[in-house]
């Protein structure tokens, strides 16, 4: 009996903390790191797990809300700033959200852990060889035919993340232990 009650009381305010706050899970890398998979596979685990999720691509968000915007540099940090607030948001009431967003710049990654209470900073990771082989959105063939230039982790800037909370070699691992190794980070910083 004991031990229960004692239970109770130390689990009690973390159990609280849990119900009330989301997280966001913000998931950076190049095209063809593999954020996308990840987003997708990690969403149906925590789903099945019961818990409320959401995803903010940012693809699908810049499709939908200002397909012409183009990528300068400008635009970039415009739609960047477009997802933060909406994982502001979200998380802040109590959804999990994982967001895939290239996020090229250190310093609107910065912004973002500094914008959504509880961040956690994914970087995905996997060499160039591995990235131009994938290719999911053929554009790696474009810029090396010299059809398109600016391509992030080809001949545009990416500024690698310096202290995430997780990096994942995305060419060492299965999708499975992606997951797994997402989910036990967040619960050791007490996300989860």
């Amino acid at each position: 009996g004991s031990h229960m009650s004692e239970e109770l009381n130390n689990g009690e305010n973390s159990l609280l903390k849990n119900l009330e706050d989301g997280f966001t899970i913000w998931l950076t890398g190049p095209s063809g790191a593999g954020k996308s998979t990840l987003a997708y596979a990690l969403e149906k685990k925590l789903l099945e797990k019961g818990f409320r999720v959401e995803i903010l691509d940012g693809d699908v968000i810049r499709n939908t809300l200002y397909p012409n915007i183009g990528f300068s540099k400008e635009a970039r940090e415009m739609h960047n700033r477009v997802v933060i607030h909406l994982a502001k948001l979200l998380s802040k009431n109590g959804v999990i959200t994982i967001v895939s967003l290239i996020s090229p710049y250190r310093a609107v990654r910065e912004y973002a852990r500094k914008e959504i209470q509880n961040f956690m900073e994914v970087y995905i990771h996997s060499p160039l060889e591995v990235r131009i082989q994938r290719d999911p959105k053929g554009l790696y063939a474009k810029a090396l035919k010299g059809e398109i230039k600016g391509l992030t982790g080809y001949d545009g800037v990416y500024e690698e993340p310096e202290n995430p909370e997780l990096k994942i070699e995305s060419h060492k691992m299965s999708i499975e232990e992606e997951v797994d190794t997402v989910i036990r980070t967040a619960q050791k910083l007490g996300y989860l």
